[in-house]
């Protein structure tokens, strides 16, 4: 553990000192995003690397990794620019902080902006004070799906996520004890058995698709293994079905689906006590956090209700919508696209 401590302050000032090597480093390469990758994280994978294998296994961050990167170049004017690549079927927003030495930047740090599908957007720049001095900076960023512009269409009424004519109970609603806190305050859970068809709640554009892990249990440890359909409206808002079966996925990224279409049959998977369906709408707050978002459904007995613990409701048959995917993303102080992808 003292060699483990040493490497964590190591990694600390490597990575937070505007005159680390991290800092000069990261002048002329090109960086890839991982979010949510902490030194925290970091110190816990060089745990597992040196523990027997018996005490667990390290679970990588999210592929999305892969699907947005930041690169940097330096004009012979001496100015640095930034740029986010991002290849998400829909916005991302990422948050920036930024460590300088004789460096004065286009942004205010910390920096949150969302930027456009299938884009490489020029996010900021840097510009030497006093050009014959020396210069330094080092970043850290993080990023979600979703965009700080969307805003929830309140009159929008759910479909319950499940054929027609079937009643599922409720065990978890808003605020629930368990686990409906935080960024799930606003979520649902509904008891079915594992293999039960999930239809859309609402019509849109499928971001992401996790489907094949066949673990779960009732700690925090299983959340890596959630199985889930993320699906972005027109609104900007993301609907998020979790705990789906393995291999139970049926649709995938870029899919248009409408509501009332069939995504997924749920499962047990991830931090769940047992086999239900957990269902939440939300929005990015910035690169690190979304918040949940209150929403009524369509049922049997009401046209629009809130949906309370204990209760089983009956779902009624589906109105489609028309789907309009427009990109919802804000725009950089100064930034500009520089190619569609």
């Amino acid at each position: 553990m003292h060699y483990l401590t040493m490497l964590a302050n190591f990694l600390r000032k490597l990575l937070t000192k505007p005159q680390s090597a991290a800092a000069r480093w990261s002048r002329n390469i090109a960086l890839t995003v991982v979010p949510g990758f902490s030194i925290l994280q970091l110190c816990l994978l060089l745990c597992d690397l040196c523990s027997p294998a018996a005490h667990g296994s390290y679970t990588p961050p999210p592929q999305e990794s892969k699907a947005v990167k930041i690169s940097t170049t330096r004009a012979e004017d001496g100015i640095t620019h930034f740029f986010v690549e991002n290849m998400e079927c829909c916005e991302v927003t990422m948050t920036f902080d930024l460590g300088t030495m004789n460096l004065e930047s286009s942004a205010k740090f910390p920096y949150t902006v969302t930027f456009p599908p299938n884009q490489k957007t020029e996010a900021f720049t840097l510009e030497p004070i006093d050009p014959e001095s020396k210069w330094e900076y080092s970043f850290t960023n993080y990023y979600k799906l979703g965009s700080i512009d969307a805003k929830h269409d309140d009159n929008y009424v759910y479909q319950l996520p499940y054929a027609p004519g079937r009643k599922y109970r409720v065990t978890q609603g808003y605020n629930g004890a368990f686990s409906h806190k935080g960024s799930n305050l606003y979520a649902i859970d509904w008891q079915m058995p594992e293999g039960t068809p999930v239809y859309a709640a609402r019509g849109g554009l499928v971001v992401k698709v996790k489907s094949d892990s066949d673990k779960g249990g009732g700690s925090m440890k299983y959340d890596p293994f959630n199985n889930y359909v993320l699906i972005r409206h027109d609104d900007g808002t993301l609907g998020h079905y979790c705990h789906l079966l393995k291999n139970g996925c049926m649709v995938a990224p870029g899919q248009t689906v409408q509501t009332g279409d069939l995504i997924a049959h749920s499962g047990n998977t991830g931090f769940s006590s047992g086999p239900h369906l957990h269902f939440s709408v939300y929005k990015t707050k910035n690169g690190r956090e979304r918040e949940s978002i209150p929403v009524k459904f369509k049922t049997t007995d009401e046209t629009s209700t809130t949906l309370v613990s204990g209760r089983g409701y009956k779902a009624t048959d589906v109105e489609n919508d028309t789907i309009v995917t427009h990109p919802i993303a804000s725009t950089p102080p100064g930034a500009r696209p520089v190619n569609k992808l």
